[in-house]
């Protein structure tokens, strides 16, 4: 949707409702991103979604996964961390994997707090570069409610990641790292694949591109700002973290 096609609304006039800036964050997202520009800045009704659905996936990965299957899975596909392993004493590895289960189950447990922590920071990195990088009006509320919003396709990969696990994944091939379809790199094999090409395919994720842009349009719609800059900033750390990604799988390698 071009920008001229949407209504300016008046700041303080009333807006949309939470259910509304949802379902037009996948239809007309600058009727979203606009609301929010003009102070209607609630973000629970997304927060909320991504609870239920994330608390969802840690259901079917705990029923039909096992999280010692998770973290077991983890360690086969690290073979430096299969050889670490497999030098232990059995108590040892025992306890160790233990720990890795625990750590694991804990960061399902404590998805809100991350949601909140994550959004946090990657909002704060994009207001300070929309506003002195590209001379931008945003404050840090309006770049967070867009965030909220902007993830909103995310739920497209939770949902797929319930539906292959139900659909008959098999548990000692399921990689919690990359559980869906979505980029290339589910479609090759961490242990074949050279670890910096799989760590690129990984990364050219067809959801996470669709939240980019997400966030790119509304980043710039928040901040008076040419749609261009909004892009240039997302996918400039984008392309910044993918990089690093990269090259530390290629060290690590």
């Amino acid at each position: 949707m071009s920008e001229s096609s949407v209504q300016p609304v008046a700041e303080g006039a009333p807006g949309l409702s939470q259910i509304q800036r949802v379902t037009n964050a996948f239809t007309a997202p600058s009727k979203t991103f606009l609301d929010i520009k003009f102070g209607h800045k609630s973000w629970w009704l997304p927060f909320i979604i991504y609870i239920v659905l994330g608390y969802a996936f840690f259901g079917a990965v705990y029923q039909k996964i096992g999280m010692r299957q998770v973290s077991e899975n983890q360690v086969k596909l690290s073979p430096k961390s299969e050889e670490q392993m497999s030098q232990l004493p059995p108590d040892q590895r025992e306890q160790r994997m233990k720990i890795s289960v625990a750590i694991t189950q804990g960061i399902f447990l404590a998805t809100p707090a991350f949601l909140l922590i994550v959004g946090a920071v990657i909002s704060l990195v994009l207001w300070g570069t929309i506003n002195f990088g590209f001379g931008g009006k945003a404050t840090f509320g309006t770049i967070f409610t867009v965030w909220m919003y902007a993830m909103l396709p995310s739920m497209v990969k939770s949902l797929l990641g319930i539906i292959v696990i139900y659909a008959g994944s098999a548990p000692e091939s399921f990689n919690i790292r990359n559980y869906a379809p979505t980029n290339l790199g589910a479609f090759l094999s961490p242990l074949d694949t050279n670890a910096a090409l799989y760590s690129l395919a990984t990364s050219l994720d067809a959801v996470t591109i669709w939240c980019l842009v997400l966030v790119a349009i509304g980043t710039a719609a928040v901040a008076g700002v040419k749609r261009s800059a909004g892009y240039i900033a997302v996918f400039g750390w984008w392309a910044i973290v993918v990089l690093f990604g990269v090259g530390t799988a290629a060290l690590m390698g």
